[in-house]
């Protein structure tokens, strides 16, 4: 059974509050398939090996960073926390490898159940000091995850230096056959916070697409390192305060 892989042109925004606010918005390139799938449709460009112009690569996602055991990894949570009402197919939505260069500052696992209704996500978030951690976001019973539907996790990891680690998340996933939307409210108590998007259509993976891509958006995850430091300087610049990297937490999921 072959899975298409698909395109997500998807656009991010993030919008930072509190006493130093500032905002960003930026296209950006995911792609999304199933991660069990034995064979995947896709242009001779990309591939799960190394060596394509874009790839996804299992020890890329699903566990320590570097170690990963793709969708493998992603069953065993699943059977650890008891959710067995997740039987259908597991996705990766994910910034791919782009001349063999990775990173990722998050990518989404959507597992579904065998009537292809979404019952869970496990949003897997890495920062630019080499750490990830993983929030597994679905309802107590286990009921689907509906468009409108909020989702929470507490905050146990560093990601940006001029944001607390204390605090909570808000999620919410609209994932439609046609489209995507992702929305990720972060609430530091008071005004501090930050509030992030990732919009975009689903479309079959094209060469054309990935020639666009690179006219476009060139050096894949080399450009969203860039883009990271770039828009931290501004934040410094405005003021913001500076966070050291505290020790990551034990636990590779929450």
């Amino acid at each position: 059974m072959t899975a298409v892989v698909e395109h997500i042109r998807g656009k991010t925004f993030h919008e930072r509050r509190g006493q130093v606010g500032h905002k960003l918005s930026h296209t950006v390139d995911y792609v999304l398939f199933d991660a069990e799938a034995p064979e995947l449709t896709a242009p001779r460009w990309f591939g799960r090996e190394p060596g394509k112009s874009m790839a996804v690569l299992d020890s890329d996602h699903g566990g320590p960073k570097g170690q990963g055991r793709g969708a493998a990894w992603v069953r065993e949570v699943l059977k650890a926390r008891d959710l067995f009402a997740i039987r259908g197919k597991i996705e990766l939505m994910t910034l791919p490898r782009v001349l063999g260069h990775e990173f990722n500052p998050v990518s989404f696992w959507l597992c579904h159940d065998k009537e292809d209704q979404l019952r869970a996500v496990i949003a897997e978030v890495n920062n630019t000091f080499g750490d990830r951690h993983c929030y597994l976001c679905c309802h107590p019973d286990q009921r689907p995850i509906e468009p409108t539907d909020i989702l929470t996790a507490t905050k146990i990891f560093h990601v940006s230096p001029f944001q607390p680690i204390s605090g909570g998340y808000r999620f919410r996933f609209d994932i439609r056959p046609d489209k995507v939307g992702i929305w990720i409210d972060f609430s530091a108590g008071g005004e501090e916070g930050l509030y992030a998007t990732l919009t975009g259509p689903r479309r079959p993976l094209s060469t054309w697409a990935i020639l666009k891509s690179a006219l476009r958006r060139p050096f894949g995850s080399r450009r969203v390192i860039v883009l990271i430091y770039w828009h931290a300087l501004r934040l410094a610049l405005k003021g913001a305060k500076y966070r050291t990297r505290p020790k990551p937490p034990s636990e590779e999921l929450t």
